[in-house]
């Protein structure tokens, strides 16, 4: 039924497969930033934590019995460490996303929404009146500014942005925090790939410009990066986190979160504030080295090399890999022009940090 289509996809260069890489591979294309999905002195001390319960697995949601003590210890950690009012732990960050933008925009509400907002978020908006969506020019403060003030509405403005986009490595400008608190409009923020790289606690963008969380503020962040583990939270007042809890289908309607995945999240965010100083050391000296090599300045770990050719991209991933690093050959629709995506993992040493480059700018 659907093979015409798939062709069309190959002719493209733009097919997918699923694959297993040799384990040998050096890994600079996963989103494990801190290499932490290797440690098992975490992996240890999480199983021992869930032996400790009566269970092992959830059961159901958490708004029937699914809800346990290892959920409530992190969600109480992670409000206390990052100085929110209060916390939910959710299955995914796809899950979180759908349930903060599906639940939030209520009746007469406007969102707008940055233009390389995660998918997640994208296809949240489509449960969404059309008129209710308003999408703006990728990290342009002034584009929102006059989005904001050409739209007029009797209902709430939200505004939904992310820390570090997945692709480019990018940052969201502080302008538009400042801008959301000066029009008390309630911002949401994707922290996926900013929690546990930027900022003195590796907190994530809050932690980065300084920004003291508010009543406005909502931080989703994700297990499956940073943290070495699978799920997700949200971080909110508390208010918002009980209306989520009562109105998002995506929490309400799904089994609670893995207690061994929560238990592993846990104990990562505890490993990363116990070892904040010498990781972000780590990250600092990868980012010299990327920058040294490839005169790229980025503060995320998220490295973009415009390539534009889809056959390219996927010749250049496969000649590193033949040199035993691994790296993203990434093609639309997830961008819009091909780039190789190189991840500089503090697990990654110097010397092999430096041959990936070097190999890069001969074949580039």
């Amino acid at each position: 039924m659907y093979e015409k289509e798939l062709s069309s996809i190959k002719k493209a260069n733009r097919y997918r497969t699923r694959r297993t890489f040799n384990n040998n591979l050096i890994d600079l294309a996963s989103n494990d930033y801190l290499g932490l999905a290797s440690q098992k002195q975490l992996f240890e001390s999480a199983y021992k934590r869930v032996y400790k319960e009566n269970f092992f697995s959830p059961k159901a949601s958490m708004l029937v019995n699914g809800y346990s003590n290892i959920h409530k210890e992190f969600e109480e950690d992670l409000k206390y460490i990052n100085n929110f009012e209060d916390a939910i732990v959710v299955g995914s960050g796809f899950l979180a996303n759908l349930s903060m933008i599906e639940a939030l925009t209520r009746k007469n509400d406007l969102l707008f929404i940055d233009e390389s907002y995660h998918a997640s978020g994208m296809l949240a908006t489509r449960v969404l009146n059309k008129q209710q969506v308003i999408i703006f020019k990728h990290n342009d403060y002034e584009d929102l500014k006059e989005k904001f003030e050409t739209n007029p509405t009797k209902g709430r403005k939200i505004i939904a942005i992310e820390g570090v986009y997945s692709m480019e490595g990018d940052l969201a400008p502080k302008e538009i925090f400042d801008f959301a608190n000066e029009k008390e409009a309630l911002l949401i923020v994707d922290e996926a790939h900013s929690s546990g790289v930027l900022g003195d606690n590796l907190l994530g963008i809050f932690d980065y410009y300084k920004i003291k969380p508010q009543v406005n503020h909502i931080k989703m962040g994700t297990l499956g990066k940073s943290y070495g583990s699978y799920g997700a939270y949200i971080l909110a007042s508390k208010t918002i986190i009980d209306f989520l809890l009562n109105r998002a289908k995506a929490i309400i309607y799904t089994t609670a979160p893995s207690l061994f995945d929560m238990a592993l999240g846990h104990e990562a965010l505890k490993y990363i504030q116990s070892n904040k100083k010498e990781l972000k050391l780590k990250i600092d000296s990868n980012l010299k080295t990327i920058y040294n090599n490839l005169k790229i300045n980025s503060k995320s770990l998220i490295i973009p090399i415009k390539i534009g050719d889809n056959k390219k991209v996927l010749e250049i991933q496969k000649k590193l890999e033949e040199k035993g690093f691994l790296v993203g050959a990434i093609r639309q629709p997830t961008v819009k022009s091909a780039i190789i995506r190189l991840i500089a993992k503090v697990d990654i040493n110097e010397k092999q940090l430096n041959e990936v480059c070097k190999i890069l700018k001969e074949i580039r």
